[in-house]
C-alpha cells in the first residue's frame, strides 16, 4: 500500500559541533518520504519556492517519490537554520522564513485521495484538519505536532487529534499537552484526546510506545559518530509507516517492528546532513541494523 505524506520541504542550514551544512534540502515531508521509500511507494503534497532546482527534484525522483502532489509557488522555498551543541536532543532555531510555505494550503490530487496510509508532518493543525477533510477514510492515520503549535493552537490541534490512529512527540511535548511530568501518565492523557496509539520519540534514548494495552520501549542506536539530527524524528516516522503499509497490517507485533525499523532509518538520518546518508542506503544496509536492534536488547529467560 502507498502511503501519503503532507508537509514541509525546506532549505535547512544547520551547524553542530561536528560540522555545518548550509541551504541543503530538508523539510518533514522530505526526510518522511526517503526512509518510507525504502518500505512503500510514497505520494508527496508539499509547497517549493521558484529556487527550487531540478537537482533537488532528482533526489525525490530517484527513490521512486511521486510528485503529482508538489506544488510551486511564486517566490522562495522554506527555510529554517539553527545550531546543536554537543547535548544534540535540544537545538536553537536561528531563523525561519516560511516563504511560500506560509500561504500554503495543501490540494491533496484525486488520484491521492484513497491512499490508505496517511503522514501528517508537522504543520498548523488547522491545515491537518482540512486535509482529513480531503481524503475518503484512511486506515492508518499518523500525525506529527510540536510545542508551537500544542502552545497557540491547542483546541485546532485536538480536533485533529480525535481523528487520527497515531501520534507521535517528543517528551517534552508529551508533558506540555498532557500537563503530566510522568511520560506514563501523559500518554495515558493523550490516548484519552483520541488517538490509539501514542509514541514519545526521546533521540539517543530511543522511542516508547503506549495503546491502552500495551508499552514498548525501543533503545536508541548507539553510534560512534552523529553529524546531523535534522530529520531524525521524520525519518523514524517514515520507516515507521512505510513498513506498516507494506505489510498492510497494524497490530501489536507489526508496530513493535515498525518502531525498530523507524529507530533504524532515523540512526541512518544522522550519519550525515541533510539527506545523504538516506540517499545512499541499500535494503541490506538496513535489514541488518535492524538486526543489530534485535541484539541490542535481547537476553534469555530465567532458567
Amino acid at each position: 500500500m502507498s502511503v501519503l505524506a503532507v508537509g514541509s520541504i525546506a532549505f535547512d542550514t544547520v551547524k553542530t559541533p561536528f560540522g555545518s551544512a548550509q541551504e541543503v534540502l530538508g523539510g518533514s515531508a522530505v526526510y518522511f518520504s526517503l526512509a518510507a521509500s525504502y518500505f512503500t511507494s510514497v505520494n508527496l503534497v508539499g509547497v517549493v519556492g521558484e529556487d527550487f532546482q531540478e537537482s533537488h527534484l532528482q533526489v525525490l525522483q530517484e527513490r521512486g517519490i511521486d510528485l503529482q502532489g508538489l506544488e510551486t509557488g511564486p517566490g522562495k522555498t522554506f527555510r529554517w537554520s539553527g545550531v546543536y551543541s554537543y547535548d544534540l536532543n535540544e537545538r536553537e532555531t536561528l531563523d525561519t522564513q516560511l516563504n511560500v510555505f506560509a500561504d500554503f494550503r495543501p490540494k491533496i490530487p484525486e488520484l491521492y485521495r484513497d491512499c490508505r496510509y496517511l503522514f501528517l508532518g508537522n504543520i498548523d493543525p488547522d491545515l491537518q484538519w482540512d486535509i482529513l477533510q480531503q481524503v475518503r477514510k484512511p486506515d492508518f492515520i499518523s500525525l506529527d505536532t510540536m510545542n508551537y503549535w500544542i502552545e497557540h493552537k491547542r483546541e485546532s490541534l485536538l480536533r485533529a487529534l480525535s481523528a487520527v490512529h497515531l501520534l507521535t512527540l517528543n517528551d517534552g511535548e508529551a508533558r506540555q499537552i498532557s500537563e503530566e511530568v510522568n511520560l506514563v501518565k501523559a500518554s495515558r492523557k493523550i490516548l484519552e484526546l483520541g488517538p490509539r496509539i501514542v509514541i514519545i520519540k526521546r533521540g539517543e534514548y530511543g522511542a516508547l510506545m503506549f495503546t491502552d494495552s500495551t508499552l514498548f520501549c525501543a533503545p536508541g542506536y548507539p553510534l560512534e559518530f552523529v553529524y546531523d539530527p535534522t530529520g531524525a524524528g521524520d525519518s523514524f516516522a517514515g520507516g515507521l509507516c512505510g513498513y506498516l503499509a507494506n505489510l498492510d497490517n497494524v497490530c501489536d507485533s507489526t508496530l513493535r517492528q515498525a518502531i525498530i525499523f523507524g529507530s533504524t532509518m532515523a540512526s541512518f538520518c544522522v550519519e550525515a546532513f541533510s539527506v545523504q546518508r538516506l540517499r545512499n542506503l541499500t535494503y541490506a544496509e538496513i535489514l541488518e541494523r535492524y538486526r543489530q536492534f534485535r541484539h541490542l536488547t535481547h537476553f534469555d529467560d530465567v532458567p
